[in-house]
């Protein structure tokens, strides 16, 4: 409790340089992976093999992609846009996948009718396809959005400032306490973030919270 007290200030500043990396790169996660796995989900023949291939990117370990990135980019090893483009690559790989199975969700029909009513295919896109495929979008962001706070920490081991660091630093010194404080802050980021995508998908999607009402009347009424 003592250490807590005494090191608040740079508990804060660890927090805010985590929250730096971690926003960042799940904001672009989303905004490559859903136009990404858009176009995969229409290229029938090669949608397997090329998610597949997206999705090996995951399996690459963190700390080899820490190092592999500066090369490529020419950023810093040490730099924040490194972990933001290593975090990135993390969630257009968990991402794609599900865009691509959510626009495969959508219903033909539903496609077929907003072209029967002359909307446009950008039009069709905004208006019918993506709000349909929310549900499952959503989902697969909470799902980079966990994974993503967690993976932050491990820029830590490269120099990067990051609540990681307070493990790397609580490991060091044998400070439990600094450990224990960057792992449920890291656990209430995670939840944080989670629990605000969660009430962001129910506005999006205020057709499914009213169809069980619908179907229970339904029911009543027969």
């Amino acid at each position: 409790m003592n250490w807590l007290s005494q090191n608040l200030d740079r508990i804060l500043e660890l927090t805010a340089a985590h929250l730096s990396l971690v926003l960042p790169a799940i904001l672009l996660s989303l905004l490559v992976a859903v136009p990404l796995g858009r176009i995969v989900n229409g290229l029938r023949r090669v949608r397997g093999p090329a998610l597949g291939a997206i999705g090996v990117l995951y399996a690459i370990p963190a700390l080899p992609m820490f190092i592999l990135v500066p090369s490529i980019f020419g950023t810093g090893l040490r730099s924040p846009a490194t972990a933001v483009i290593v975090l990135t690559a993390y969630g257009v790989a968990i991402l794609t996948r599900s865009a691509g199975d959510a626009f495969e969700s959508v219903p033909q029909s539903a496609l077929a009718a907003a072209s029967s009513v002359g909307y446009s295919p950008w039009r069709r896109f905004w208006d019918v396809e993506l709000p349909l495929a929310s549900p499952i979008l959503i989902a697969g962001l909470r799902v980079v959005s966990v994974s993503t706070v967690s993976l932050a920490t491990i820029g830590a081991l490269t120099g990067v400032s990051s609540l990681g660091t307070l493990f790397t630093d609580g490991f060091q010194r044998g400070i439990v306490g600094e450990v224990v404080t960057g792992l449920v802050l890291t656990v209430m980021i995670a939840v944080a973030i989670d629990l605000i995508l969660a009430v962001l998908g129910r506005a999006l999607t205020p057709w499914l919270q009213a169809s069980p009402r619908k179907d229970k009347a339904n029911v009543v009424v027969g």
